[in-house]
């Protein structure tokens, strides 16, 4: 009876799942993330710019980049949480407010720990745009959901595309300053009006059915909720260790080659906007081989990219091997909130991704920093490509044992009875 009340109070139907709905939520979806997440790249074309203005060495240059995203991960899991709560349309509306005020006052700082300080406030905002919108569109869809995931992950790096060239073209013609400023007016006014229309939320019968499901399937893989969420917190941390070395540093590493900070830009931009291809073309696969196989496949394209980069350096290896780096890469994260909205409960799935993700840009930031700090040891970006490769090899390690161990456990319980 009380399932029923609540149902009737729920305000959508059943059907709302994989419906017209739920693709109109996704295109919303996806042009938040583009907007929230210019916390993560705006950084990143500064990185250089940082540097001289503050007359600081790459390692110091990076702290900012570093608070961001640790901003960006605890903030995802408190607004992940604060999602399954009441909804997602609160931390979108508490991001808007964030970064508005995280990147006007940035402005006006003077030395580079006050700019790493409203750099946590930018990396909070920038949250609301990432785990907090997988785990609400993860809900609404099921035969298609990696694509769905891969979609709302994608606006991370669609931001990736667009925001590092807007960036750098108002900062070589109004300064970073003025920049900053004009991106904390800009931002909430595309965010609040936006999040205002994900106010529809799906009803209690819905969950429960989809508990049903998670329960399934986790019996299924025989690992407990909690271990399932250490195995995969872990893996997402080494994989964005890897990850974090070409994107963070690849505008400084064509700098330093000569080549120039515009064709650093003019790379990333490419590298991204390609990773938006791979998300998506991921999560159309994924629906059909399953993520924990996609998964594998992008672990191990990314390590053999991170591979050429220790070989070729010209400015045209650049460009392709970037290009190819965006293409194996783009699909890695989203298949963990897939394998997550498979295995764990839906009601939790706000925290659990966000968990998660949390770990990945940890280890983006923990990344970022330490290719920083190695560049200044050793004058050279080769260590820390190598060191971005180790870490890629225990992400792998990882997720093709949590793969193949189902099937290990079935065949030794085959051989035992």
């Amino acid at each position: 009876m009380f399932e029923k009340r609540m149902t009737a109070a729920g305000g959508s139907g059943s059907g709302d799942v994989d419906s017209g709905y739920a693709w109109w939520r996704l295109v919303l979806t996806l042009i938040l993330g583009t907007v929230a997440c210019v916390g993560n790249w705006s950084v990143v074309v500064l990185l250089p710019t940082l540097q001289v203005e503050f007359d600081t060495v790459r390692g110091g240059a990076s702290l900012p980049y570093t608070c961001t995203m640790l901003g960006f991960a605890f903030g995802g899991v408190v607004m992940g949480r604060l999602a399954d709560r009441v909804g997602i349309v609160v931390p979108v509306l508490i991001g808007a407010f964030l970064l508005c005020v995280g990147y006007i006052l940035a402005a006006l700082t003077t030395n580079i720990w006050q700019f790493a300080a409203f750099s946590l406030v930018i990396g909070l905002g920038s949250a609301a745009g990432f785990a907090p919108l997988i785990s609400d569109l993860s809900l609404w869809f099921s035969r298609h959901r990696a694509l769905a995931v891969a979609f709302a992950a994608s606006g991370s790096y669609l931001s990736g595309a667009v925001w590092p060239m807007a960036i750098e073209h108002f900062q070589t013609t109004q300064g970073w300053r003025a920049t900053h400023v004009g991106i904390g007016i800009f931002i909430p006014l595309v965010m609040v009006p936006i999040g205002l229309l994900l106010k529809r939320r799906l009803q209690t019968l819905t969950y429960v059915q989809a508990e049903a499901v998670t329960e399934a399937a986790r019996n299924e893989l025989g690992l407990s909720p909690n271990a399932l969420q250490v195995v995969l917190v872990v893996a997402g941390f080494a994989c964005c260790m890897a990850m974090s070395m070409p994107q963070v540093h690849i505008v400084a590493y064509c700098g330093d080659l000569g080549y120039g900070v515009a064709v650093g830009t003019q790379i990333i931009a490419l590298m991204l906007g390609l990773g938006v291809v791979s998300r998506l073309a991921s999560g159309a696969v994924a629906d059909r081989i399953g993520a924990g196989p996609m998964l594998i496949l992008g672990s191990s394209m990314q390590a053999a990219a991170l591979l050429l980069y220790l070989s070729f350096n010209s400015k045209s290896s650049l460009y392709v091997i970037s290009g190819l780096f965006g293409l194996f890469q783009g699909g890695i994260v989203p298949m963990y909130a897939v394998i997550i909205r498979k295995y764990l409960p839906p009601r939790e799935a706000g925290i659990r991704i966000s968990l998660v993700l949390m770990a990945t840009v940890l280890g983006m930031a923990c990344g970022g920093l330490a290719a920083g700090y190695i560049f200044d040891a050793t004058g050279s970006y080769r260590l820390a490509f190598l060191h971005g490769f180790l870490w890629n090899c225990v992400n792998l390690a990882l997720v093709s044992w949590l793969i193949l161990w189902p099937r290990l456990r079935r065949r030794q319980q085959a051989m035992a009875t």
